[in-house]
């Protein structure tokens, strides 16, 4: 075989010649050929894909073609209100406000009122809530940006929930955006999906949206609440969407019939008017409970076709009023906002709200801000509890949004609670609200049978009963109980030992690295810092040097170890911290929880044990007794009657409290500490507001604030640094002490030099809009200057008292 002109063999299929695939060829010499007259260095082709010499060259590669891209508003503005509003979601002070931008054509339909849009601000894409359209604005029309696109067309944020964040704004001396913050749902782009997706297939193919479709988007959804159209419905049609029908039974009103007001309460919810009552709810009823009255007001105002919203402090008492309220209008009319369900459930469930597809809403903090339309109704159990109060900025409590939608909207409002917090009884005395109580024969009937062991009988029974964390008598009572059913054990800490001290001399036991208490998690542990979290393996006493602890502090999980020795044959169950139950059987057991996690017992426990009392009184802390009492009356609450034989025990010293527990008179109680606060002048009889930050940024707002004369100033004052201040003691939802107090930001200024410090305002309600106002005014003016390092304003801090 003869070479070819080329001076190359050629390829045979016997003999396969590989090159490399994609190599480039010289222009001057033949196709799979190389100049035999050029000495061409060897290349390395090892990481190359290789491919069969003689087959056609592959055909390069086809570039996209690019169509030239739309400068970003080209399409031309909206036919009808080309300007929207646009309340940006940026966290700082000096950017509160609206901000007009230009609606496209291409937009019109989508940027209704209360989208959420995504828009360009100096430079950077921000996202945002349209709160209005209108067709004229005072900014040139070269400098007016257009929108970028539409997040979420459906009105996420309603015209009249939009509202009330600006007046919760002013009343807390915070942003809209954080208000917003809460009250919104996190946005999950698939639910989206399923709620606009009907919608965009009706209008794309004949230009209107199907009314009878119940998946689509109300015709009238920028234009607040949905009208009532009764008139022109058709009565032989189905009924709408989380609207009543007209044939529906009237609830029960089991229950209301034992308080001196309470069926015209009722009567005045279905009628439509703005009543407002504050019910101490009887405890131990054996026909109804705080959540079915509750519920049957909810339903009440339901039956009439109109909405309610339900507010409640945690999971349990969640879980019990959804359960009462399903049993009277079914689960399909009931939403459940509650962040612990899910961002797709809950955002699901804000989206039928605010769609007008239900009406009736329960939840925690945030399901005070529930988008329901026609709402009728708002109803809030135990307002003393301090999870209601919101654990970031602007720290608004869940009582006051309740009362500012009750007064923006004209509302009928209820509060109820086994105990009377001195805000809800400042509403009573003021008028605002009507007192709801049972009548006194009824309370002696329905309530449990209470002793005190510091008082006279038992003192001379057993003189060292004072001194014993569970006296004889405690014992005796919960021997007997156990007879009959489960006996509920109060302790007001969780953990194992959440207090060490040195056994020879008595020191507290403080971390070698970070000053912070030791604590014990079982009986075999090594001490560990609550602050750090280190171990204190070779711990040593600063004062005596000692190695040894002893537990100046008992928890629950300690508690129920002592009872299992003492009561061998009976189970113990352990309700606090991380294993919190919501029910327990009939059966007997002892039940040992910590505040706030006391699980509902079938049938009522036959006796509860309060211990820890005078450790949770002595707390210091301007509610410790105010919330001791709250937390004895919930307890107590779920015990039998004394016609059953519901015995309570409580083991702290005699004082009003105590006597207040004996004679069960929350009322009383409330109203000496509202009085005596009157006379003080201590919040709820004033206003407060905490600024928290270095001592010369507080002195500087403090400077620069126009404040009225009448304006008490306390502090600047050096910050304790503690996780807390005795609030959250014995609460068994861990509450962000950190976040609520500013201790993140103290911490961070300690860390660069400057010690946090605190100044406390006091004023009246009369000129708290100013004092307020002036807040916010400062708070934008030092975020736009930056003159100093920012401050945190926190107002009503009675829990940091």
């Amino acid at each position: 075989m003869s070479p070819d002109p080329a001076g190359t063999e050629p390829a045979t299929p016997e003999s396969p010649r590989l090159e490399s695939a994609g190599t480039a060829r010289p222009d001057s010499a033949t196709a799979g050929s190389v100049p035999a007259d050029r000495d061409t260095p060897e290349r390395d082709t090892s990481g190359e894909q290789l491919a069969l010499a003689g087959l056609p060259e592959a055909a390069p590669p086809v570039q996209p073609r690019t169509l030239p891209r739309k400068a970003l508003g080209s399409e031309g503005r909206a036919a009808r209100d080309p300007v929207a509003k646009v309340l940006l979601e940026a966290y700082v002070p000096h950017l509160d406000r609206v901000f007009d931008y230009r609606v496209t054509a291409a937009l019109d339909d989508q940027a209704v009122v209360g989208s959420k849009v995504s828009v360009v601000f100096a430079g950077r894409k921000m996202s945002g809530w349209v709160v209005d359209r209108v067709a004229h604005t005072d900014v040139p029309e070269d400098r007016l940006l257009p929108i970028r696109r539409v997040l979420t067309p459906l009105p996420v944020a309603r015209p009249e929930i939009v509202e009330l964040a600006q007046a919760v704004a002013e009343r807390c001396a915070g942003t809209v955006a954080d208000v917003l913050r809460v009250a919104i749902a996190p946005r999950v782009a698939r639910v989206d999906k399923e709620f606009a997706a009907p919608e965009a297939a009706e209008t794309s193919e004949t230009g209107v949206v199907n009314a009878d479709d119940d998946a689509a988007v109300p015709a009238d959804l920028s234009a607040g609440p949905a009208s009532d159209g009764a008139a022109d419905a058709d009565p032989t049609a189905a009924p709408e969407p989380g609207r009543a029908p007209s044939s529906r039974v009237e609830p029960a009103t089991t229950g209301w019939q034992h308080y001196t007001g309470g069926l015209e309460f009722v009567a005045s919810v279905g009628r439509g008017e703005p009543a407002r009552a504050v019910v101490e709810v009887l405890p131990s009823a054996e026909d109804h409970d705080w959540a079915g009255l509750t519920a049957s007001a909810m339903a009440t105002a339901y039956a009439a076709g109109r909405g309610a919203v339900g507010v409640v402090a945690d999971h349990k008492a969640l879980e019990r009023l959804e359960r009462a309220l399903c049993e009277l209008v079914g689960e399909d009319a009931v939403v459940r906002l509650h962040a612990d369900d899910g961002p797709t459930p809950r955002y699901r469930g804000f989206l039928e709200l605010a769609l007008g597809k239900k009406r009736l809403a329960v939840g925690t903090r945030s399901a005070a801000y529930a988008p329901v339309q026609d709402l009728a109704l708002v109803c809030c159990h135990d307002d003393g509890d301090v999870n209601f109060v919101e654990q970031r900025a602007p720290y608004q409590h869940t009582r006051d949004v309740l009362l500012l939608r009750t007064q923006q909207q004209g509302l009928a409002a209820l509060f109820t609670g086994y105990a009377v917090s001195p805000e809800a009884l400042r509403l009573v005395a003021t008028g605002w609200a009507a007192r709801v109580a049972p009548d006194r024969a009824d309370l002696r009937r329905f309530s449990p049978r209470i002793e005190a062991t510091s008082d006279s009988y038992n003192t001379a029974l057993d003189p060292l009963a004072a001194r014993a964390r569970l006296p004889h008598e405690a014992f005796r009572v919960a021997r007997e109980a156990l007879k009959s059913g489960p006996v509920l054990v109060q302790v007001a800490r969780k953990g194992y030992a959440p207090v060490l001290a040195c056994q020879r001399c008595r020191t507290p036991a403080r971390c070698q690295a970070c000053d912070g208490p030791l604590a014990l998690d079982s009986a075999h542990a090594v001490p560990v810092c609550t602050w750090c979290g280190r171990h204190a393996h070779d711990w040593r006493c600063v004062e005596c040097g000692f190695t040894r602890v002893r537990l100046s502090t008992v928890g629950a999980s300690r508690t129920a170890e002592e009872l299992g020795r003492s009561f061998p044959q009976v189970p113990v169950i352990s309700s606090s911290d991380r294993t919190v139950r919501t029910r327990v059987g009939s059966a007997p057991a002892l039940v040992v929880a910590t505040p706030g996690a006391e699980p509902v017992a079938d049938g009522g426990y036959a006796a509860a044990l309060l211990l820890d009392g005078n450790r949770m009184l002595a707390r210091p802390w301007l509610r410790a007794e105010e919330q001791t009492l709250r937390r004895w009356f919930n307890a107590a609450a779920l015990v039998r009657a004394s016609s059953d034989g519901g015995t309570v025990v409580v083991t702290a010293d005699l004082d009003r409290a105590v006597s207040a527990l004996v004679r069960w008179d929350p009322a009383g109680h409330a109203e000496r500490e509202l009085r005596e606060r009157h006379e003080l002048g201590l919040p709820p009889a004033v206003r407060t507001a905490a600024l928290t930050g270095p001592r010369d940024a507080v002195d500087a707002t403090l400077r620069d604030l126009a404040l009225p004369e009448r304006v008490r100033v306390v502090g600047p004052a050096p910050v304790e640094q503690t996780p807390g201040n005795g609030a959250d003691l014995a609460e068994t939802v861990t509450n962000d002490a950190a976040t609520l107090d500013g201790a993140d930001a103290a911490r961070s200024s300690e860390r660069g030099g400057n010690r946090p410090y605190r100044a406390l305002l006091f004023f009246g309600f009369g000129i708290a809009p100013r004092v307020t106002g002036a807040l916010r005014a400062e708070k934008a003016r030092a975020s736009a200057l930056r003159e100093h390092a920012p401050v945190t304003v926190r107002c009503d801090v009675a829990d940091l008292l």
